[in-house]
């Protein structure tokens, strides 16, 4: 990947962090307690929370579930 694609996808990720950590914070949820509605460990929502972690879709729904937040949802509206 070239740099200025990595720095982008870099940015989205730490975006993706960015709204998880304003969430978890509305609901008093600790990175244990999203682990847990996860089905992942506490140190893997550590690395999700530090925008460095390669997140799938998957993931990306399990984030969007577990914490009630629209990540891709908007991308999909018009289809």
């Amino acid at each position: 990947m070239e740099r200025s694609e990595n720095r982008e996808w870099m940015r989205y990720s730490q975006k993706i962090a960015m709204m998880m950590l304003d969430k978890m914070e509305e609901l008093g949820i600790t990175q244990k307690g999203v682990a847990e509605r996860m089905g992942c460990s506490r140190q893997y929502i550590s690395r999700v929370l530090k925008g460095s972690e390669n997140l799938s879709i998957e993931t990306i729904f399990k984030i969007e579930s577990a914490l009630g937040l629209q990540i891709l949802e908007p991308a999909f509206a018009n289809h």
